[in-house]
């Protein structure tokens, strides 16, 4: 009993200090140590036999272990999205769009922007960085309230695009390790689910808008409100585009021999592609690899401290007795594991933190059941992308605080609707769909 207090109590405390702005880096050993201390967990290494359960030992393998794991992926991944960003092939593909579908789906064309970056692989907060100052100029334009622009941003971001089958981003790689997939997972499914996400998504985002212009909301201009440089010479947007498409090229010729290794050469393509292509019109090409390894560090880093916790969490007598509650769900064994890393993904914060968890466990459970690997990996990924984004996910915080400059009670009910309950819906989809064996 002691120990199920522990480990709620623990990641209450997570979620609580982390909305309160401190850092997760902090937050995760304090959280870890709690959930050890209430378990009566043994805190070093040397106070127990070799091998067996501790506090240190627990949390930094965890944490040492994501980051063996995943390092070259976020190294690439980020240094791909600075450079994308740096040599303007980003706001020339992001420009491009929006320009082709005007003012009158001014929403339309901000959501496809940030989904052709994000589905291209360039990383999510290079993306929400890159079109919010195209989101706020429409906006301005079409005199639309701008509490509205996160939502758009999360839309095209982390929904449809990210848990996709064939999206280079690590939500839909992550599964591949622990089930012997490949990215393109379920792709039937997948493809009536993102369809009905992005649908779905922007109508119920849209009726959100005209609902508030109707009762007189306008847009309001602000003195720190960036400016686009408009003389900047920007690349082509083909050229923009091609590092995108050699993304996905090379992670498909690549992902049935080399599994999640593909994504490091698929990564370091796109940013060989994108200097060849469009090195004439960089700030500062070395500047933006080294800013993209900065915040390389930072994400992994943070992520790696939740895995690190979970670490913890995973060696505590509650955590077994948890994973049996949810392993033991009746119907089918798709929930089970739809609940598992739905959840674990909401208390972290984190979908590729809440994979990382839940999949070293669950996996070998439910593939021993026989449940379909293809149909767990769509599942898992989908379900990863829906209660991660609760208010004190990394993204949503940095999205509304940092970029756009809103406070949660002004823009987090749009960015909950499009990101928590419309991903949720697209999950009781997918597990109907392959319940009635559409795509196995």
């Amino acid at each position: 009993m002691l120990s199920m207090i522990g480990l709620i109590g623990g990641l209450a405390l997570l979620i609580i200090l982390t909305m309160r702005g401190m850092n997760i880096l902090i937050v995760g050993p304090i959280s870890a140590l709690f959930v050890g201390v209430l378990s009566g967990l043994p805190l070093f290494p040397q106070l127990v036999g070799e091998g067996e359960a501790n506090l240190v030992g627990n949390y930094m393998s965890g944490f040492t272990g994501f980051i063996a794991s995943w390092y070259l992926m976020f190294l690439l991944g980020a240094v791909f999205g600075k450079v994308m960003e740096d040599s303007g092939a980003a706001d020339s593909v992001s420009r491009f769009v929006v320009e082709k579908l005007g003012m009158k789906f001014a929403v339309l064309a901000i959501v496809f922007a940030c989904a052709v970056l994000t589905y291209g692989g360039v990383s999510l907060f290079v993306v929400a960085f890159s079109v919010y100052p195209m989101a706020l100029s429409l906006f301005k334009q079409a005199d639309l309230p701008r509490r509205f622009i996160p939502a758009a941003l999360a839309l095209g971001s982390v929904t449809f695009t990210m848990t996709s089958a064939g999206s280079p981003e690590i939500q839909n790689w992550i599964p591949i390790d622990y089930l012997g997939t490949s990215p393109y997972a379920g792709l039937e499914v997948s493809i009536i689910v993102a369809v009905f996400m992005a649908a779905f998504g922007y109508w119920w985002l849209k009726r959100m808008i005209n609902k508030a212009v109707s009762k007189g909301e306008k847009f309001e201009a602000r003195e720190e409100d960036p400016v686009i440089d408009g003389e900047r010479q920007l690349p082509h947007p083909l050229m923009g585009l091609v590092p995108l498409l050699v993304v996905l090229v090379i992670a498909y010729i690549f992902h049935d021999s080399l599994k999640q290794s593909a994504l490091i050469i698929a990564l370091l393509g796109g940013v060989i592609s994108a200097y060849l292509l469009n090195r004439k019109y960089f700030k500062g090409f070395w500047g933006a690899v080294s800013e993209g390894t900065v915040g390389a560090l930072i994400a992994i880093g943070n992520t790696a401290a939740v895995v690190g916790f979970g670490g913890v969490a995973k060696a505590v007598p509650a955590f077994e007795t948890a994973v049996d509650v949810m392993t033991s769900i009746p119907g089918s064994p798709l929930i089970g594991g739809a609940i598992a890393v739905s959840v674990i993904a909401g208390m972290t914060g984190s979908a590729s933190g809440g994979q990382a968890i839940a999949l070293p466990i669950l996996a070998p459970h439910y593939m021993d059941m026989g449940v379909n690997p293809e149909a767990l990996h769509r599942t898992v990924a989908i379900s990863s992308g829906a209660l991660d984004s609760l208010p004190h996910n990394g993204y949503v915080v940095t999205t509304i605080r940092s970029i756009c400059n809103e406070t949660h009670a002004a823009a987090y009910g749009a960015v909950g609707a499009v990101t928590v309950i419309v991903p949720l819906i697209g999950l009781a989809i997918a597990i109907l769909l392959f319940s009635l064996g559409v795509g196995i």
